[in-house]
């Protein structure tokens, strides 16, 4: 048992409290919900909301339970690379996609990413292949699933399966009646919740710092000297500062071309709201990004990874964590900001694919009347849950190190497939679609290719790092595309 009789019934409490202020905003998004324009984009909402909202999305379960974990294994290294250079290219990212594919993306009416893609290239093909690709971004929803099953199963003594069935039951279910009139609001619910833990987390470690910063050092050396030095050869992702500073600056570039994140852009009321929709989420980013701090704090409580004479798997850490170091009163909140972390980007991941499938794939052959395209999408949204459910209960009793990685795998794919459409066909005029459909699928091919394929010194350990892969395939992915386009102009 990890937790205690006390703290798992402050936790029961707490969920069927979350779940009843979650189902108000559901019902209430519901009313406005008339067919699939109102499911996929809303009906327009303010600058600090969709700000929140997309802080909240781009921070999930993965930054507040799952990465620490890896930092709590490699150390100073991780933090570097999860911590500082990834966010750094995010915040970069984002301010230098958000205006313009929110003004065009407004000019279209596009609803979802592949429709944005297609529409902006004229090609229909175009918006087929990223509604099938955008299939991938399952994996991420399997790594929430996983990670949020791991934070209620501890704190409520209960056996995953269970935990996981209740839960995928329960956020698929609501998210098929409210879709972005309900999400932008949870979403920014959500995120304040995550914004107050985010400072619980961080300042619980105070008393690791009573002698100072050196002190802190020292904790860590006494376990590892290896947490403690810039790079850590011992992991298979901190490995030296290509993986570190290189790798996290190509895929914090890329990771913003991903369809719950870039449409947030289409929530706004207009062009204007852009500036303080980026401030709000920047800032607040920011400071959700600097929790994985928290997994330092993991490993000197647990300096062998284990509790109770228990091994812990890297993704238990903060779980056991929070359980181990907050009383039941203050833990109930912390285990509140983690699923809000958790539900807020699944929530944004559920609603932004079956838009997709239900708009993009299997829209060309439905009827298409506003009734038939909202129930076909609720459809859509339980065969999401019945893959999603089967793959992350896999991930729990099979984990390949951490669920991450396997995520990693199927979202790098995707993005670095985005990364040269998103682009190009925000800042170049006259691209040909040829061109565009060459460099995404390149990019898809090398990532897998490499990966599998072992190639490269990056891909010779029982388990690799998907970031190398997708880093290379993206830069190649971008010469493709660049040098298709210099010909075509040539030749025109």
């Amino acid at each position: 048992m990890f937790a205690s009789e006390t703290w798992s019934l402050y936790v029961t409490i707490l969920l069927v409290v979350y779940a009843l202020i979650i189902l108000f905003f559901v019902i209430r998004g519901n009313l406005r919900t008339k067919n699939m324009n109102d499911f996929a984009i809303g009906s327009g909402f303010p600058a600090w909301a969709v700000g929140l909202s997309l802080a909240a999305s781009m921070t999930s379960a993965a930054t507040f339970i799952i990465n620490p974990g890896f930092i709590a294994l490699y150390g100073f290294s991780g933090i570097i690379s999860f911590g500082i250079v990834m966010p750094i290219a995010i915040f970069a990212s984002l301010i230098f996609f958000t205006k313009s594919f929110q003004k065009y993306g407004s000019t279209v009416k596009a609803l979802t990413m592949a429709q944005w893609i297609g529409k902006r290239y004229d090609s229909k093909g175009l918006t087929i292949f990223f509604a099938v690709l955008s299939l991938l971004l399952i994996t991420f929803i399997v790594l929430i699933c996983v990670g949020l099953t791991q934070i209620i199963s501890k704190s409520l003594n209960l056996e995953p399966f269970y935990v996981l069935l209740g839960l995928v039951t329960f956020v698929f279910g609501y998210t098929m009646f409210g879709g972005a009139n309900s999400m932008v609001y949870t979403n920014t619910v959500q995120a304040i919740l995550m914004f107050i833990v985010a400072v619980i987390l961080l300042l619980s470690g105070s008393e690791y710092f009573s002698n100072g910063f050196d002190g802190f050092v020292d904790l860590l050396n006494n376990i590892n000297p290896q947490l403690t030095e810039p790079t850590n050869p011992q992991s298979f992702l901190f490995r030296d500062y290509f993986e570190i500073i290189f790798t996290q600056i190509i895929i914090g570039i890329a990771i913003v071309c991903q369809p719950h994140i870039i449409t947030k852009t289409l929530f706004l009321r207009s062009e204007k709201a852009v500036n303080p929709y980026l401030t709000v989420a920047i800032l607040t980013m920011s400071v959700f990004f600097l929790v994985v701090i928290v997994g330092l704090y993991a490993r000197i409580t647990f300096p062998d990874l284990s509790y109770k004479g228990e091994a812990l798997g890297m993704d238990e850490l903060v779980s056991a964590y929070v359980v181990r170091t907050f009383s039941a009163g203050v833990g109930v909140i912390i285990v509140a900001g983690l699923i809000s972390a958790g539900l807020s980007t699944l929530e944004a991941l559920i609603q932004s694919l079956s838009s997709t499938i239900t708009t993009d794939l299997l829209g060309p052959v439905i009827n298409k009347t506003e009734k038939t395209g909202v129930a076909v999408n609720k459809v859509v949204i339980v065969a999401l849950a019945i893959v999603s459910f089967f793959l992350s209960y896999y991930q729990i009793v099979n984990p390949n190190v951490s669920v991450a990685i396997f995520a990693q795998n199927g979202v790098y794919a995707y993005f670095a497939a985005a990364f040269v459409p998103v682009l190009f066909g925000i800042y170049f005029k006259k691209v040909s679609k040829n061109a565009v459909f060459i460099a995404s699928f390149s990019a898809v091919a090398l990532h897998f290719i490499i990966y599998y394929g072992r190639i490269t010194p990056y891909m010779q350990e029982p388990v690799n790092n998907p970031g190398v892969s997708a880093a290379i395939a993206i830069v190649i992915s971008f010469i493709i595309g660049n040098s298709l386009y210099l010909f075509s102009r040539k030749t025109a």
